[in-house]
């Protein structure tokens, strides 16, 4: 199936989604955004204890560097 005909569908789904959110009670609208907040912040705590490990990795085998210096720093980069 073509990416394009992928991405349609997903989009009409988040719409079909978004619609449905809309069209409920209040009270199911704010324990839903309560849910969505938790699951948020659950996934970024994951994503920094990945990026965490990733640079105790990177120190470990001496790919991190480090400057002080912003000229060097922007040499980094």
């Amino acid at each position: 199936m073509p990416k394009d005909i992928i991405m349609k569908a997903k989009q009409n789904n988040f719409n079909n989604i978004v619609d449905s959110i809309y069209n409920l009670p209040l009270e199911f609208k704010e324990e839903l955004k309560v849910l969505l907040e938790h699951n948020i912040s659950d996934d970024r705590r994951k994503e920094i204890a990945e990026n965490y490990k990733a640079a105790i990795k990177e120190q470990s085998s001496g790919k991190l560097k480090f400057s002080s210096s912003i000229a060097a720093l922007k040499k980094m980069l």
